[in-house]
């Protein structure tokens, strides 16, 4: 006969390897649509679809402190503080659009944007007033991204930007930066902050294109 102890072990990894597989699924996010067009060792350029957004404007100074009042309307917002008293799913990435300016970290103003899940994006739920959010429409267009890791904050969003104009500056997409979006360049996270290890963030910078020939042909006509 077994021995008891053994099939008692036996059952609880099972009952641990199942659970743990399920919390996996859970965290996976929607996130908004894209095709990768060109990919290097240290930038990608990005061909996104249309997609929604809700976006929280603040006027806070630092980076992190715009980032946390954003997300934490944002975050009401999604949990039933809108007119349909509907519930939105957790999405990725959180993205915080740093406008050009003067100011310390060479911006003047934020728009912390949240990813609307696909049944959203035609009528996403309206927002109670006193949260000061507005929806946002994007059309589809090319978007180059640099990846670093770690947490995302004042002290290092500046140079990472920084390290991808200066890679672009050194490729064909040299002269196709764009400003039609407002932003000089936006922080995306994916992680919780309880997440400390193996973290994802990016830079996001707008390159002229509102169609994936057009990302490509930046590309090709460099050669």
């Amino acid at each position: 006969m077994e021995n008891p102890k053994f099939l008692f072990l036996g059952i609880i990894t099972i009952f641990i390897v199942t659970s743990t597989t399920r919390i996996v699924q859970c965290k996976t996010y929607e996130s908004p649509q894209y095709t990768v067009v060109h990919k290097e060792s240290d930038f990608e350029v990005r061909f996104y679809r249309d997609s929604s957004w809700m976006t929280a404007p603040t006027d806070e100074i630092s980076f992190e402190k715009a980032t946390r009042d954003g997300f934490h309307r944002l975050f009401q917002y999604i949990e039933g503080a809108n007119l349909n008293f509907s519930r939105i799913s957790m999405t990725v990435p959180v993205l915080t659009g740093i406008v050009p300016g003067a100011g310390p970290l060479h911006s003047s103003a934020y728009f912390v944007k949240f990813y609307l899940p696909a049944k959203f994006s035609a009528i996403p739920p309206l927002p109670l007033p006193e949260l000061n959010l507005r929806p946002d429409s994007w059309k589809c267009h090319c978007i180059a991204i640099r990846k670093f890791s770690g947490f995302a904050r004042d002290r290092n969003i500046v140079k990472e930007a920084e390290k991808l104009a200066l890679s672009l500056s050194k490729s064909p997409w040299a002269n196709s930066t764009s400003t039609d979006s407002g932003y000089a360049y936006s922080i995306a996270q994916y992680n919780s902050p309880l997440k400390f290890i193996r973290r994802v963030n990016e830079v996001w910078v707008d390159v002229s294109g509102s169609n994936e020939d057009d990302c490509k042909s930046n590309l090709v006509a460099a050669f």
